[in-house]
């Protein structure tokens, strides 16, 4: 096949760096396709790290399936979480305005440490925060409490590297509710733990902030994610305790849990797929509304290092416009864009179409 030689990528502070395209065929779950991959050390730039890009050599090892092993722990709580939102629901009449609102910064908050910090600065690297910016982002993650940036940012890495085989965390093809929630269930498959153990994430090591929630997590998780938002309401304007817990602590980490699992799940099976049919990963605007721009999925599995996670800028993407404050305010820098020359023709090349179609 022929190599073709253009800017992949470019950052908003004009570095840029050129990537080598190349065909070919690979397998992706269980369909054999013909892909546009691009050369890992160029693409890697100045991120330093290339553990978020698809491995095309990967093979799922032959023979049964590893029985399934339950972890009736995490059964028990996530049953009893769910159970907690459901009452928190028939109260949200009797709350006042004021702890409504807190509710809505909380999850705001909650989901940008997710979105703008374990997953497009820890996990891709798709542009640089400073100090304060990275404590607020740990601060945040840690009220989100969907396990610390390490393991995130781990588990994420060998989510695009193995993207639908056994070695992904929660690997689509294996159905919806196993990849929204069912994963957190039962124990990892050996692949993913293996693979996981593999990856260099010296990266994540080196960096200091991270590393200190890792060793203060669990306390930070019951201080922000649970005390924190239930006793603002009480003690500043004396809701009531009952409400305090259940609405801004329980309902609001149960929304924020099911937003972040609808990009494993309903990213992965519903929308289209306007820049690589042959992954599963798809675009879902409905998705990116309750995800804070983490919808575009298509797109993102796609060109993993764009800051954006789409080219559409703050549409549907509030992660993006954090971002573009951060950098505003000179908190963060560098962030990594694909140019639309590269966009189009990667449409061309792999797309379904549907681009054409607005």
């Amino acid at each position: 096949f022929p190599l073709l030689l253009f800017k992949e990528f470019s950052s908003t502070s004009s570095t840029t760096a050129v990537g080598t395209v190349t065909s070919r065929v690979t397998k992706n779950g269980n369909a054999v396709v013909e892909k546009d991959l691009l050369n890992h050390e160029d693409l890697a730039g100045d991120r330093g790290m290339i553990d978020d890009i698809f491995d095309e050599t990967y093979q799922e090892k032959e023979g049964p399936k590893p029985p399934l092993r339950y972890v009736w722990r995490n059964i028990i709580l996530m049953s009893l979480l769910h159970l907690g939102a459901l009452f928190a629901l028939t109260l949200i009449p009797s709350a006042k305005i004021q702890t409504l609102a807190w509710a809505v910064l909380c999850f705001v908050v909650s989901a940008l440490g997710i979105t703008a910090g374990s997953h497009r600065l820890w996990s891709h690297r798709s542009y640089k925060a400073t100090l304060p910016l990275r404590i607020f982002l740990t601060i945040a993650n840690s009220m989100a409490f969907q396990n610390d940036i390490y393991e995130w940012v781990r588990d994420h890495r060998v989510h695009h590297k193995f993207s639908e085989t056994d070695a992904d965390p929660h690997n689509a093809m294996r159905g919806f509710f196993f990849s929204h929630i069912g994963w957190l269930l039962v124990r990892k498959h050996p692949d993913v733990i293996e693979k996981g153990q593999k990856l260099d994430l010296s990266d994540i090591k080196a960096d200091k902030v991270v590393m200190f929630q890792r060793r203060y997590y669990k306390p930070s998780v019951v201080l922000l994610c649970f005390t924190l938002p239930a006793v603002v309401p009480w003690y500043f304007w004396d809701e009531s305790i009952v409400i305090s817990f259940f609405i801004p602590a329980i309902l609001r980490y149960t929304l924020g849990l099911n937003a972040t699992w609808l990009v494993n799940s309903a990213a992965h099976m519903f929308g289209n797929r306007p820049y690589d049919q042959n992954i599963n990963p798809r675009e879902n605007p409905l998705v990116s509304l309750g995800a804070l721009g983490e919808g575009f999925h298509n797109y993102h599995h796609t060109f993993p290092y764009d800051y954006s996670t789409s080219e559409f800028g703050w549409r549907f993407n509030l992660t993006t416009a954090f971002i573009d404050l951060m950098c505003f305010l000179g908190l963060a820098s560098d962030r990594k864009k694909v140019s639309k020359e590269v966009i189009l023709a990667r449409k061309m090349r792999t797309g379904d179409g549907s681009h054409k179609s607005g």
